[in-house]
């Protein structure tokens, strides 16, 4: 990484809501409401979009930790923004506060998720 890349950095991304991202466990007749699985894509998107512009050539980061709590539904077809700042850098390691919020003002979501600097060719080559 990039020496410039340093804790207190911040990063947001608004999408809006589709119906593939939403629920669909709990049966016909319950309006389907975004997931936790899209919740935690749009997170560590924004910390993807992020930290790219700080990677060597060569690098790029990976997700390994996410401790996210949902905490309230929201309708598909609402705009969502997750906003992350990076709270700490242990070695090849970043961890980032976070915290999604729908277009409403209502928190949805907050935690924590850390991701690690990997270089690209050592990566693919451990799993081919």
């Amino acid at each position: 990484m990039k020496p410039e890349f340093v804790a207190g950095m911040s990063g947001e991304m608004s999408i809006t809501t589709t119906p593939e991202m939403g629920i669909t466990h709990l049966g016909p007749g319950v309006p389907s409401m975004y997931s936790t699985p899209s919740m935690v894509q749009l997170i560590e998107s924004t910390c993807v979009q992020l930290m790219s512009r700080y990677v060597e050539e060569g690098e790029q980061s990976v997700g390994y930790h996410v401790d996210v709590k949902h905490l309230a539904p929201t309708q598909i077809g609402k705009r969502v923004t997750a906003r992350v700042r990076l709270r700490e850098i242990n070695g090849r390691r970043y961890l980032f506060d976070v915290e999604v919020e729908s277009e409403d003002g209502v928190k949805i979501g907050e935690g924590q998720h850390e991701r690690a600097v990997i270089n690209i060719d050592r990566f693919v080559k451990a799993n081919t």
